[in-house]
């Protein structure tokens, strides 16, 4: 720990602390620990998962006094979400990369949550007292908003909480119907110095409108509805999970967006997560917030419709629900988690015993355009960087070519720019591929020859090439112009039966003949995750793969072109990663 600062050796030896055998560290039986063991080689090495049992939406994440802090949807009976009533797990960190789990803080003890902790927010109010907001099913199946407390704040891993008697601090309105009313924000203070909430709620009955309304409160205990909602979507049916949240602009000063000052910034833009149910993805806006009216104005492109959350910029095009970002205080950013189940069967979570994980965790901003997001794996995800592969700079790939890099593996982190000579061979788009990118990815998947592209990498390939999962770039002419879109193919990715193997895809929002005709891609490899970053984190996919080679040989990694015509790659850099250590089972396990 030499020159470290004396606050960061000690947080070190508390965390090694926590890691004794006295400590409050959940242990595993010999059985339980088999359970965790079997399926050892689609186990993510440095994505965030419980030693065991089942998660899913990321709650609270939260930086304390030099610790960070995730809470997460929990079941700690088993690795299934039906399976009794969920828990609110809680791990800590001094880096967001190295985990170490405690006990739950939440468990259904009491009538206002006697049927589960559902999910909710952390915030840190003005006097360094944090506080937990979340949604219990109580004894009638209903869901009320209720309250805890750290019980000593002086601990600086926060281990117990208490639920004040006086819980639901948010009862459930009779205007919505007892299962829509759900998931708590962060709270902020608007410029009447009163606190406000979101709580997400289908307004109006059964058939009901998508709304995220309003709660204000003076002293954060007693909570008034807004007479308008912060926004509503008459489509979406029923949403989850709001984040509301300033972004930095031209004239903003990032180190100052977090939710304190969130009224304050008249200079920032907005944005506006919203998960939706019945398509379970995540959808984003920017836009302008009203701190007296206390609503959201998306403002979106011309084609996009803003009544409809649906028609929105997704925050990952692939394979993730309930993301929930926190301000970093500690490092002056807004990063962002988000929960990827996993999609074998039921069977297979029981047998390995988990599942679910979290991506990594990214630092968002708002890109020059000002109209969309940007995301990129924080930089401590660099620190798991070990053996650098040899890559293949200036490398030329020619139609139908394809190299190999030598070495990666299945857990690396690669980081590739590919330049386009000519976009003269460009296929014409249709506009009707505007609305399902996805679609179009499975019509032009990477076997299928094009114009400019298919081109990127095959990933989590066996040597044979029976398995591999590729992610790739395919560019069209668009009213004179290229439109890129950017796909994560899992139709090869394995030849086991019962596993979700679909296409996925999305456009990335930029003008790359303003960028030399080059396009960046980075990929983030984890036995069973495929992470990629397209153009710079304009375009996010991830994917869950599960092929059957890993169980006895490494995997393969390769760059491929499938267009007619040659693709330069003017960088290609991969490292080997190390294993993170995240919620360690004893014994090594």
């Amino acid at each position: 720990m030499a020159g470290l600062p004396l606050a960061a050796c000690v947080l070190a030896f508390h965390l090694c602390l926590l890691l004794s055998p006295s400590s409050a560290l959940r242990r595993l039986s010999e059985a339980e620990s088999s359970l965790v063991r079997h399926g050892v080689g689609i186990r993510p090495a440095y994505h965030f998962l419980p030693a065991k049992n089942w998660q899913n939406d990321p709650n609270g994440p939260m930086y304390h006094k030099g610790v960070y802090h995730l809470f997460y949807q929990y079941n700690p009976l088993g690795a299934m979400w039906g399976t009794g009533n969920l828990s609110w797990g809680h791990s800590v960190s001094h880096d967001l990369v190295n985990w170490v789990a405690l006990h739950t803080v939440l468990d259904p003890t009491t009538p206002f949550d006697a049927n589960g902790c559902w999910s909710g927010s952390a915030t840190v109010l003005p006097s360094g007292f944090p506080a937990l907001l979340y949604t219990g099913i109580d004894t009638h199946k209903v869901q009320v908003q209720n309250i805890a407390f750290p019980k000593n704040p002086a601990d600086p891993f926060l281990r117990e909480w208490v639920k004040p008697n006086y819980n639901p601090v948010i009862p459930h309105p009779p205007d919505v119907p007892g299962d829509s009313f759900r998931d708590p924000s962060t709270a902020w203070i608007g410029s009447d110095s009163m606190w406000r909430i979101v709580v997400a709620a289908k307004v109006g009955g059964p058939m009901g409108i998508a709304s995220t309304l309003v709660y204000r409160s003076k002293e954060f205990r007693r909570w008034k509805r807004n007479a308008s909602p912060l926004y509503m979507s008459r489509a979406a049916i029923m949403v989850e999970c709001p984040d509301l949240f300033p972004v930095a602009g031209p004239d903003t000063e990032e180190g100052r967006l977090d939710y304190a000052s969130i009224a304050a910034n008249g200079a920032a833009r907005h944005v506006l997560k919203l998960s939706v149910m019945n398509t379970t993805q995540d959808y984003y806006a920017v836009g302008r917030y009203d701190d007296t009216a206390d609503t959201f104005t998306p403002q979106v492109d011309v084609e996009r419709d803003i009544d409809d959350c649906r028609n929105w910029r997704r925050i990952d095009y692939g394979h993730v629900y309930a993301s929930k970002s926190f301000f970093d205080a500690g490092k002056n950013r807004r990063v962002l988690w988000a929960w990827a189940n996993d999609s074998d069967s039921q069977a297979d979570d029981i047998a390995r015993g988990w599942s679910g994980i979290q991506t990594v965790p990214r630092k968002v901003w708002l890109d020059g355009d000002g109209k969309q997001l940007r995301q990129w794996p924080i930089e401590e995800i660099e620190t798991l960087r070990r053996k650098q592969v040899i890559g293949l700079l200036g490398a030329q790939v020619n139609a139908g070519g394809m190299n190999e890099i030598i070495g990666a593996g299945a857990q690396a982190d690669v980081e590739a720019v590919f330049e386009i000579p000519s976009l003269e061979e460009a296929e014409s788009f249709d506009p009707n591929w505007l609305l399902d990118p996805q679609k179009l990815c499975a019509e032009k998947g990477a076997s299928a020859r094009g114009g400019v592209g298919p081109f990127g990498l095959l990933v989590m390939a066996s040597s044979d090439l029976h398995e591999y999962t590729s992610v790739f770039f395919r560019v069209f002419k668009y009213n004179q112009k290229p439109k890129v879109l950017m796909c994560t193919d899992l139709t090869r990715s394995t030849t086991r039966a019962n596993v979700y193997k679909p296409s996925y895809g999305g456009f990335v929002d930029m003008d790359i003949e303003e960028h030399k005709r080059s396009i960046s891609l980075r990929t983030l490899i984890d036995h069973s995750v495929v992470e990629s970053f397209g153009g710079g984190g304009r375009t996010c996919i991830t994917a869950r793969v599960y092929p059957k080679h890993v169980e006895k040989s490494d995997s393969h990694m390769y760059v491929f072109n499938n267009g007619t015509g040659v693709v330069m790659v003017s960088k290609l850099e991969a490292w080997r990663l190390a294993t993170a250590t995240i919620n360690a089972v004893p014994g090594g396990s």
